[in-house]
């Protein structure tokens, strides 16, 4: 089948690659000519673990190509869009610029009985607002909602082997049939393998994606605040994470403790979903969400006074080794990363930071030139008067506490990621801090 994918992101960039990797021809549109250039060569813009692979792969065969013109778009029966929806400046809720120029965009290149499936995380009703739109250009095109459920890290995985898939159909019921066998053809190569299908209205799909991020950053930032109970009651918030996730009705996934979540989704989403509550008038149903949210960015605070107390109160002219910046690892991405905001705030205090990360500083340098960056974890560690962890690389969690320790100038560790063996750790001379362990 012939794709195009409008928008060339993060999303887009994965989903492109993906779907020629299973066959499809694809045409991958973006209005970025350096970003063209590099996937038209091979080259993925950002740090995704398989994607440089399945792009080289997807070019050389023929099957993947990609251009600034979105008149290239037609021809192909599904067009995806994948651009971004960031936070609109002065204002929780969703900047949807992206998607109606992309929706623009692309009508005058739709052929009756083309579908555009929205990819992007959007409002609810952002989707029956567009179908309106494709009905009145009358084109005979349709539109599908079919979010997408990447983890950073994981996002050529999750695309060809999915854990689930979600299509938001169209209310007349010859249209949705035909959106839905253009969406199983699609997608035939997961489908066969028992991946489960949702299929449901506009409104219930768009919900499905923030519904779950909101969800995920709910549990996040449930345990970080029983960590800071925690603190103040001597109990082990990792032990406790432990025992409740026995429960088969809570589980241990993201029941880690740490310096709270980040990246480009959950921060932005659970904003905009508040946002859009509070326009349908039913902002009470999702107050909780602001707490969530300022939980999550105390955890980041928290590391720093940690880090303050463990210099005795006296940061300035200390040297600080600060192991991660992307949010998370297995990504070079710095939008809203805990780990880079710690770097940060600690410069601010006058200390010296030395930051690495396997991934992330050039994104990081871009930002926050003040900050020194080394590339080698040696490097940072060296006379260093406290170690601060911040993103759980598996190379810093499994790090030898002797090697870390012949090193530094102090023995002294922030974990902010409660990721490493506190009592190998401490058993090495080391004075060990992590958040909401004793």
């Amino acid at each position: 089948m012939k794709i195009s994918v409008i928008g060339c992101g993060y999303l887009g960039a994965v989903h492109a690659a993906s779907m020629a990797e299973l066959g499809h021809e694809v045409i991958g549109i973006d209005v970025d000519p350096a970003k063209v250039g590099a996937l038209s060569e091979g080259r993925a813009p950002f740090f995704e673990p398989g994607l440089p692979e399945i792009l080289i792969a997807g070019v050389q065969s023929g099957r993947l190509r990609f251009s600034t013109d979105i008149a290239d778009a037609a021809g192909a029966a599904v067009h995806f869009v994948a651009v971004g929806t960031p936070q609109r400046g002065g204002s929780y809720a969703a900047d949807l610029r992206f998607v109606d120029a992309a929706i623009d965009g692309l009508l005058p290149h739709l052929a009756d009985g083309d579908l555009v499936a929205g990819k992007s995380t959007v409002p609810v009703g952002t989707a029956a607002r567009i179908a309106e739109r494709i009905a009145g250009s009358g084109t005979g095109a349709m539109l599908a909602w079919n979010p997408e459920f990447l983890r950073e890290g994981f996002a050529v995985k999750d695309t060809i082997t999915p854990d689930r898939l979600v299509y938001g159909l169209p209310p007349e019921s010859e249209a949705a049939e035909r959106a839905r066998d253009l969406l199983d053809e699609v997608y035939a190569t997961a489908l066969a393998a028992g991946t489960p299908l949702v299929t449901t209205d506009y409104a219930t799909a768009e919900l499905v994606k923030v519904s779950a991020n909101a969800f995920l950053a709910t549990k996040i930032s449930f345990i970080n605040a029983m960590a800071e109970i925690a603190e103040v009651t001597g109990a082990d918030v990792t032990q406790l994470a432990d025992a409740i996730g026995f429960d088969a009705r809570i589980g241990r996934r993201f029941l880690g403790a740490g310096a709270g979540f980040g990246g480009g989704c959950l921060p932005k989403d659970i904003r905009a979903f508040t946002a859009r509550a509070e326009e349908l008038g039913r902002g009470e149903s999702v107050a909780f969400l602001k707490e969530v949210d300022a939980i999550n960015l105390r955890r980041r605070q928290r590391v720093v006074d940690l880090a303050v107390e463990a210099l005795d109160g006296q940061p300035y002219g200390k040297r600080v080794a600060v192991l991660g910046l992307a949010f998370k690892p297995f990504s070079d991405d710095i939008r809203d990363s805990p780990a880079l905001d710690v770097a940060v705030r600690l410069k601010g205090l006058g200390a010296e930071v030395v930051a690495t990360d396997p991934e992330a500083i050039a994104n990081s340098r871009r930002i926050h030139p003040q900050l020194d960056y080394v590339e080698d974890v040696s490097d940072a560690l060296e006379g260093a008067d406290l170690v601060v962890l911040v993103t759980e690389w598996n190379e810093y969690r499994h790090m030898d506490p002797a090697f870390a320790g012949a090193r530094v100038k102090r023995k002294v560790v922030i974990d902010g990621r409660n990721c490493l063996d506190a009592v190998g750790w401490r058993a090495d001379g080391w004075e060990y801090h992590g958040l909401g362990r004793p």
